[in-house]
């Protein structure tokens, strides 16, 4: 399986907020499908560096696309951070 470029990941995060700010997913499926997310992420990898990740992971949070809370979990899960 090829790897996953940061700029699909901040497409996949975007699409996840579009979808919760239209009502779309509760906060449970939101979870759930957060997980799915990273889970991804962890078996095919991404196909960046840890500076190159941190920035989107930034950028993301600057556009309010994703909360502190969930930068924190996707980069912890990643192993960006101990």
């Amino acid at each position: 399986m090829a790897a996953i470029s940061v700029e699909r990941l901040v497409q996949e995060l975007e699409k996840l907020k579009q979808q919760m700010d239209a009502d779309a997913l509760q906060p449970g499926d939101y979870d759930q499908r957060l997980a799915r997310v990273i889970r991804e992420l962890r078996e095919r990898k991404l196909d960046a560096d840890r500076p190159a990740i941190s920035a989107a992971l930034a950028d993301a949070l600057r556009r309010e696309i994703i909360t502190p809370a969930v930068k924190t979990h996707i980069e912890k899960r990643l192993g960006l951070t101990s």
